[in-house]
């Protein structure tokens, strides 16, 4: 018969020799507790989580197939047990916790990447307290004082993985953001070649010091590469100016003019003139000029090319 303490057990543990459940009795009271539960009810435990995710809306068959669920959910069942054994349930930041602590990174950072909130990805940690505090009254019955202290213990671990996987959250949503603004921040700065030996770099939308730092960086690489001995910056679609960007393109001038390069600033609308006036700014060195066209075309006479139209002429 087995123990009265396990009167409840579950059908698994009743195939379950008497002296094997002598153990596991020594076990459940030691201070291994929780890692005891988690080695006895594996199987148990997982399908409790799965369906505890089924039924609360946190499974997203939208974004991750089942399959592929369950295997993120036994291995973290593995590790947990792994470590519980250790019996530090207050830091997660021990070694011994390790192993966890990456499979949570991968795990955070693969569902940042398909769309999953905040709340989904801890939600994911958090639904497993269920299960768990299920099976702790199960085995625990008889001892109330066992039970609060392992409830405590439980309680305290998850809530702090739970964190744990929402701070690998932000840190990674944070990457992606960063990403996203470092290849908007290139995209917005295009060198495009207009004829053999002039370069043309249209920019678009409000300068600040980070995107004229990639404009200085992107026309230097593509004036190497290339050799060209004209750049056009046209600024006509940069609403404003200011001091600070002006200094940005007068640096980006002077350094395109030490590789050889000449430049031809073009775009230069009313209240921008106004405003680099109003600044201060020496613009006499470089040339301008009111519209791309105009700047294209004195820098074709400075190659001594010119535009005829041909129908005219015939």
């Amino acid at each position: 018969m087995p123990h009265p303490k396990y009167e409840e057990c579950d059908r698994s543990y009743n195939f379950i020799p008497i002296a094997q459940q002598e153990i596991i009795l020594m076990e459940l009271t030691s201070n291994n507790t929780i890692a005891a539960i988690l080695e006895q009810n594996k199987a148990e435990l997982l399908a409790d989580w799965l369906k505890e995710l089924q039924n609360t809306g946190l499974r997203r068959d939208d974004l991750m197939r089942a399959k592929e669920l369950r295997s993120e959910c036994q291995e973290f069942l593995q590790l947990l047990q792994i470590a519980a054994q250790h019996g530090n349930f207050s830091d997660i930041q021990t070694p011994e916790w390790e192993n966890m602590r990456l499979l949570l990174a991968e795990v955070s950072r693969s569902r940042v990447q398909r769309g999953f909130t905040p709340s989904e990805i801890a939600s994911f940690i958090l639904c497993f307290k269920k299960p768990l505090f299920d099976r702790l009254c199960r085995e625990l019955t008889q001892n109330r004082d066992a039970l609060v202290e392992q409830l405590w213990l439980s309680t305290s671990l998850l809530d702090q993985l739970g964190l744990w996987v929402t701070e690998i959250f932000l840190k990674a949503r944070e990457e992606v953001i960063e990403r996203q603004q470092q290849e908007m921040l290139e995209l917005s700065t295009p060198v495009v070649k207009l004829w053999q030996g002039i370069l043309a770099l249209p920019m678009i939308g409000t300068l600040d010091s980070a995107r004229t730092q990639i404009v200085m960086e992107t026309l230097l690489q593509e004036i190497m590469e290339t050799g060209s001995e004209f750049a056009i910056l046209d600024i006509t679609g940069v609403p404003t100016v200011d001091t600070l960007v002006a200094q940005h393109l007068l640096k980006t001038v002077a350094a395109a003019r030490l590789m050889g390069t000449e430049c031809i600033i073009s775009g230069i609308r009313p209240q921008i003139a106004q405003t680099i006036v109003h600044l201060g700014v020496d613009l006499q060195d470089i040339l301008t000029k009111a519209t791309l066209a105009d700047a294209f075309k004195v820098a074709l006479q400075r190659q001594g090319l010119t535009i005829k139209n041909i129908k005219e002429e015939k």
